[in-house]
């Protein structure tokens, strides 16, 4: 019983949903870039990289963001018990190591864009998660950086349509920055965040990230202009942009940070939905 609680606990440090995700783009770049399923290797190594990579940064988070965690989100492994300090340093490690092994196993650019990857993680969660948008930021640029590895692990890194993703994964995740920090003020306080939401407030923040996510609705018919998809990719765009209208007037309308968050995950979710048929979509038509 200990053991399994205690492997429970380490699965939760890696956040499977977002290690997950962060592998589905990198996979998804290559195949927008590709228009096809990529070769056994570059599908498994860009996969592998984007997990692992993706996973230390989340994994670090929770070693750096104890005090907050134990007012915002007090059940995580760490301020909870279930794992220790220790144990968060050997997984980092270990999740680096296979995450810039699989990076070198696409090329030289895709280690750099691995390590720069990397690095801007453990500096975000050091120093810079308290810099307010500047922090905010940085991890949409890691998250738009999946969509290019992608791209440069099948030696297509100019491609528009891949392009046009990151553009849009930045925008998605830099809304969602912006919008947690509103449901996180009370923690985040406790840490002189500089956060928009902080200075400015909750409402405020609400506002610009719904912003965000309405140029993400605008930057999503680039690929359909500008890139080679055609109509293949309307309706799946439609359905993701639906979602985020309707999710993001609930956020707006949100009453309790609990009802924020709930809606900024399914924003989340229906983007990675959408992102899943629309790869489907590109392989089969």
């Amino acid at each position: 019983m200990r053991l399994g609680y205690k492997i429970k606990g380490l699965a939760e440090l890696i956040r499977l949903d977002l290690s997950f995700a962060a592998a589905i783009c990198v996979v998804a770049g290559e195949i927008l870039a590709l228009q096809a399923i990529p070769p056994l290797l570059e599908a498994l190594a860009g996969f592998s990289c984007g997990f692992f990579i993706s996973a230390s940064a989340l994994i670090l988070n929770d070693y750096f963001d104890l005090e907050s965690d134990r007012i915002n989100a007090p059940s995580r492994p760490l301020p909870s018990g279930r794992v220790s300090k220790s144990e968060i340093v050997y997984l980092t490690i270990l999740t680096s190591a296979i995450g810039l092994y699989s990076a070198f196993l696409l090329g030289l650019s895709a280690l750099i864009i691995g390590i720069i990857f990397w690095i801007v993680g453990a500096l975000y969660n050091w120093k810079l998660k308290r810099t307010g948008l500047f922090g905010n930021i940085m991890v949409a640029s890691s998250v738009a950086i999946t969509f290019i590895l992608g791209g440069i692990a099948v030696r297509d890194p100019w491609n528009v349509t891949v392009w046009s993703f990151g553009l849009m994964a930045f925008l998605v995740d830099l809304g969602e920055e912006i919008s947690a920090d509103a449901m996180d003020l009370e923690g985040d306080k406790l840490q002189d965040s500089k956060s928009i939401a902080i200075i400015r407030g909750r409402k405020f923040a609400l506002k610009v990230s719904s912003s965000l996510f309405a140029l993400v609705i605008l930057v999503s018919f680039f690929p359909l202009v500008l890139g080679n998809l055609g109509l293949v990719y309307l309706l799946p765009m439609v359905l993701i942009d639906a979602n985020i209208i309707y999710f993001v007037s609930k956020l707006l309308r949100s009453k309790t940070d609990a009802e924020g968050r709930s809606s900024i995950i399914w924003i989340y979710r229906g983007i990675m939905i959408g992102i899943v048929i629309l790869v489907l979509a590109v392989i089969l038509f």
